[in-house]
C-alpha cells in the first residue's frame, strides 16, 4: 500500500538503532534503503513510500515504511 506522510525523523534507539519517521497518528520504521540525505534526527519531511507487511525487524517499533520519493521541511 502507497501513502503519503508528514512527521520528523528520529534515530530510535532499540536494539541496534532504528530510523524512523514519526506522524502525528504513527510512527513509521524507516526500510533500510532509504536515502542517506533524510536520515538526519529532528528534521521535518513529507514521505510517499510504501508500508511493507512482508518484513519483520529487530526494533519493531511501527510498520516499515519504504520510502519512494520525499520532500525535506524544515528541521
Amino acid at each position: 500500500m502507497t501513502i503519503e506522510v508528514s512527521g520528523t525523523i528520529e534515530r530510535k534507539g532499540l536494539a541496534m538503532g532504528a530510523w524512523a519517521l514519526v506522524s502525528d497518528a504513527e510512527t513509521y520504521e524507516l526500510h533500510s534503503s532509504t536515502p542517506k540525505d533524510l536520515l538526519q534526527a529532528g528534521i521535518s519531511a513529507k514521505v510517499r513510500g510504501k508500508v511493507r507487511q512482508d518484513i519483520m525487524t529487530l526494533a519493531m517499533i511501527g510498520p516499515v515504511l519504504e520510502v519512494e520519493t520525499y520532500e525535506i521541511l524544515g528541521g
